[in-house]
């Protein structure tokens, strides 16, 4: 699943690389269709974010 929604690869922290899973958010609707990705995710007010754009 995390490489069929493109959120797992090469990620770099204090000079070194690895892999990882890519901090990204997908809004699926009713019918499992993706209606919005959130690709650059700010850890402190995402999920207040998220619930304001959904109302």
């Amino acid at each position: 699943m995390l490489k069929d929604y493109g959120v797992w690869g090469k990620k770099k922290f204090m000079g070194r690389e690895y892999m990882g899973i890519s901090r990204v958010t997908y809004i699926i609707d009713e019918n499992g269709m993706i209606e919005k990705v959130y690709e650059k995710v700010s850890v402190k007010s995402h999920a207040k974010d998220i619930l304001n754009e959904l109302e």
